[in-house]
């Protein structure tokens, strides 16, 4: 990973729908240089997919939560059903487990407090070996990225 790899990566980044021409200008190597060092990153996994953003709010899910979740055990078969339920639920943007006072981090997009109740109900509080959550509702994003530092 030279300087140029990075520059290219952080082009793609920003707009992941540049010409290979266009790239090539911005990063000063030839087209076909630059294609083969992209076709490198992307076999090497530095680049995993491309894709649209999306908006939440004309998709009318306005409504982002945080929510943290306890489990009733935390032994593997519970961590495993658990992630696999957890994956199954389209309103799951994220899920982390994490260390301290709970066991899951997750990161929800919801159209509104129904919705969410709803979802509490009928998706989270049902996946396997919840016992207990919190919520935080976002009043406001700061701060969305998911431009990594390069």
């Amino acid at each position: 990973m030279d300087r140029i790899d990075r520059a290219i990566l952080k082009t793609l980044q920003a707009d992941g729908r540049i010409t290979t021409n266009d790239l090539a200008a911005r990063v000063a190597l030839s087209p076909s240089a630059t294609a083969d060092r992209v076709r490198r990153l992307q076999r090497e996994g530095y680049i995993e997919g491309y894709g649209a953003r999306l908006s939440a709010k004309r998709l009318g899910l306005d409504l982002l939560v945080f929510v943290e979740v306890k489990l009733d055990r935390t032994t593997p078969d519970v961590f495993d059903i658990f992630a696999r339920a957890v994956g199954r639920a389209p309103e799951v943007l994220e899920c982390h487990m994490v260390a301290g006072g709970f066991d899951y981090l997750i990161k929800a997009r919801v159209a509104d407090m129904a919705a969410y109740r709803r979802f509490l109900s009928d998706t989270l509080l049902a996946l396997p070996g919840v016992r207990e959550t919190h919520t935080y509702p976002v009043m406001e994003e700061v701060k969305s990225t998911d431009a990594l530092p390069l």
